[in-house]
């Protein structure tokens, strides 16, 4: 604890004060006036002993403060000293808020004394959420605002419409009632029916009949004799629609203004407030709080289905407590059956309010506004709620808006969704809450969703990278496009683009194997393979679908199965492809690697041998895809003890390679390892700290626990024996993983 005349002694001294007044009651009987069951016997103690070195935990003061102003029958004790209040006022406006409100609600009114302030008047201000969660550093800051100066003060609170604005409004107003001596609520998502509740506040304020243009003047004029007061303008428009609602000059004296808004273009006219969405410790507190049988894992997970959207959530806890469902039954249900469950589930004081139907006025604008923009956030929809690269809609040869071609047209169309709170504009992307998408599908017609999945596949089959193993940039873009493809091909394809598709799974599926993930890389390929089947006269597409599945295969540790893949793959192709196209070479490396992995080294000798032929008259002999040829010829000729022949392949490979990716390329890694095997067997020293490199590359691009990783860093350890004292065998298990390089498909 601090010393003398710091925040902390002055509340261990009101607490103090509270329990003499109240007649000292005894834990026990404080304990029995604490409803929310928050206090223990322990947390009381330190309660009463002041043992903060921080913040004090505000839920168990709230509950200690109440539970001793009812002890103390309430009218007993005065705590509204405004000298004695000023000294939290600044850093604990949240403690003042609990000292006032417990007194005020639990003294009669025959009580007060005659410096007590006037009784609160409110004006269409609606219930308090007894369920509100969360939010206390958003009050704490929105407080701090409000109270900076004594002019008016207007504060928007912005956000994603269900995020809770009006909720935080109301609290707030709730939290402070005692600094107020009036609060109104107006609802102004119409600015035409402002004026029409100014006059209903007027008569609640007494005046006499004022015509419509002096109404709202009149209103402000008379709040002058009832400060401080405080308006909540609700779903407020862009500033220009109610600046004639909002007070100015000497009209706003001792007054607060709050503005929740969707709409952006407030900061030239107040102080704004972003509100997002809960935390996901909120988002679990919440749920758990209103749910029977509500664990914490079932709620993290419903939470994140719903993106931690307060209306989500509250309309979730509304669902399972009218139809009683479990929380693992709802959960099932919003994991399989999102776009239907966003419109179920009531809030008891907002019947009328569902996610679903939360953006349809703001759809209904873009469609009259800007049509383009409406475009645009319907092809959103059918993405992934991660950041979408604007470059999508303008990379094809068709754009998949109009208004890409004229930069002005574009910017503006893109503003649009921004401006009216549907996505997060960043500096080359739109990030849409994965519900807005949700609300936006449920809405699209039949002919209009296939029509916008048909243009985005053919938009990302055109904007990802088809050289996939030679493209140094090809593993950044595809990050950034990789969850759209996953979403864009996850259910059939219309007829239109069926093709189209089954490239795109493909290719999906040859980069996701590029990084190792061979569970994700394996159905998406074997989707590629059965489309492609079903459209007949797809050889060379078919051909390819099995290498690649050859592959999966064989990094997957099955060479068996891998091998007719392979070897059928090799006959489509040479039946339907010239004898020196690198799809071959392809093939033959591919096929070299897996008759190498059976034990069948000779074999596969000149199966690679012939592979490189290939790729260096094709692609010369500096190439990437060469690298990749002799890398396979490499390991072979190391299980076939020929350390001599196999180090100057690998050499080279890696030459390449470092020539042509980023210094911590996973290929740079692959080619470290296997030199490292073939130097050690000729008794180089330098064998360890090559493959520690190596190991230390996987680890960057695959993490600790990925089984590759794991056997690089076991390679290292054997390494770093003296190789005389072990056997070889156990050098060449380990190493075996160097052979798992992968080859592109051109």
């Amino acid at each position: 604890m601090r010393g003398t005349g710091t925040p902390q002694s002055w509340f261990v001294h009101r607490l103090q004060r509270l329990r003499t007044s109240s007649g000292s009651p005894t834990q026990a009987q404080l304990l029995a006036y604490d409803e929310n069951k928050v206090l223990t016997r322990s947390s009381l103690s330190d309660l009463l002993a002041g043992k903060f070195t921080k913040p004090p935990p505000w839920e168990r003061v709230s509950a200690y403060v109440t539970a001793c102003v009812r002890a103390a029958h309430a009218g007993q004790i005065d705590l509204s000293s405004e000298e004695e209040l000023a000294r939290l006022r600044g850093d604990h406006a949240t403690l003042t808020d609990l000292f006032e409100t417990a007194v005020r609600q639990t003294r009669a009114p025959q009580t007060r004394t005659s410096t007590s302030r006037p009784r609160l008047a409110t004006y269409r201000l609606p219930p308090r959420n007894t369920n509100f969660t969360g939010r206390e550093a958003t009050l704490r800051e929105l407080r701090q605002r409000l109270t900076s100066d004594n002019d008016c003060t207007t504060q928007v609170v912005h956000g994603l419409g269900g995020v809770g604005k009006t909720q935080l409004a109301v609290e707030y107003a709730y939290l402070f009632r005692p600094e107020y001596r009036f609060v109104a609520f107006v609802d102004a998502e119409d600015p035409d029916l402002v004026a029409s509740q100014f006059a209903s506040l007027a008569r609640e304020l007494g005046l006499a009949e004022v015509n419509s243009e002096q109404v709202i003047p009149r209103v402000y004029g008379a709040l002058m004799d009832h400060g401080p007061w405080l308006i909540i303008f609700d779903n407020g428009e862009r500033p220009g629609p109610l600046v004639d609602a909002l007070p100015s000059g000497d009209l706003g004296s001792n007054g607060h203004v709050i503005v929740t808004t969707r709409l952006r273009g407030w900061s030239s006219r107040a102080g704004v407030i972003d509100l997002d969405v809960f935390s996901r410790r909120e988002s679990v507190e919440l749920l758990a709080r209103r749910v029977c049988g509500m664990t914490t894992v079932v709620a993290d997970r419903i939470a994140e289905h719903l993106g931690d959207l307060p209306l989500a959530l509250e309309q979730a806890a509304g669902y399972m407590d009218y139809n009683q469902t479990a929380p693992e039954d709802y959960l099932a249900l919003v994991t399989s059956r999102l776009e239907d469950m966003i419109a179920l589930g009531e809030l008891p004081d907002r019947p009328t309010v569902v996610v679903a139907t939360l953006w349809q006025l703001g759809v209904r604008r873009l469609e009259i506004e800007r049509p383009q923009a409406r475009r645009l956030l319907e092809l959103c929809a059918l993405l992934a709620p991660e950041p979408i690269p604007l470059g999508l809609f303008s990379a094809s040869t068709e754009p998949l808006v109009a208004a890409t071609a004229d930069p002005v047209a574009w910017d503006t169309t893109v503003g649009a969704l921004a401006g009216l709170g549907f996505a997060r504009r960043g500096p080359s992307s739109l990030l849409l809450h994965r519900l807005v998408q949700a609300a936006i599908r449920t809405a699209m017609p039949d002919d209009v969703r296939t029509d916008a999945r048909v243009r985005l596949c053919r938009a990302l089959l055109a904007a990802v990278p088809h050289d996939i193993h030679g493209d140094p940039d090809a593993r950044s873009r595809w990050q950034e496009l990789l969850p759209h493809t996953l979403v864009v091909t996850k259910d059939e394809p219309p007829t239109e683009c069926a093709g189209e598709m089954a490239t795109l799974l493909r290719l999906t599926s040859v980069f996701l194997l590029s990084i190792g993930n061979h569970s994700v890389a394996l159905p998406l390929c074997e989707r590629a393979f059965a489309i492609d089947a079903s459209l007949g006269q797809r050889d060379a597409e078919i051909g390819f679908d099995l290498i690649t599945l050859a592959q999966i295969h064989r990094d997957r540790g099955a060479p068996e199965r891998a091998r007719p893949m392979a070897e059928r793959a090799l006959s489509l192709h040479e039946s339907c492809l010239p004898t020196d196209s690198p799809a071959i070479a392809t093939d033959l490396a591919t096929l070299a690697r897996i008759r190498h992995l059976l034990g069948d080294h000779e074999a596969a000798v000149p199966l690679a041998e012939r592979a490189l032929r290939i790729d260096e008259a094709a692609y010369g002999p500096d190439d990437p895809y060469v690298s990749f040829d002799l890398m396979a010829l490499a390991g072979i000729h190391l299980d076939l003890d020929d350390h001599a022949l196999a180090v100057p392949l690998i050499s080279r490979a890696l030459r390449i390679r470092e020539a042509s990716y980023a210094p911590d390329h996973l290929y740079i890694g692959y080619a470290l390892l296997l030199k490292a095997r073939a130097v050690h067997a000729l008794n180089d020293p330098t064998a360890a700290e090559l493959a520690r490199r190596g190991a230390l590359i996987l680890e960057t691009r695959l993490g600790k626990t990925h089984p590759k990783t794991r056997d690089a860093f076991a390679l290292v350890d054997l390494l770093k024996r003296d190789s005389c004292c072990h056997g070889q065998g156990e050098v060449v298990a380990a190493g075996n993983l160097a052979i798992h390089v992968h080859r592109a498909l051109p």
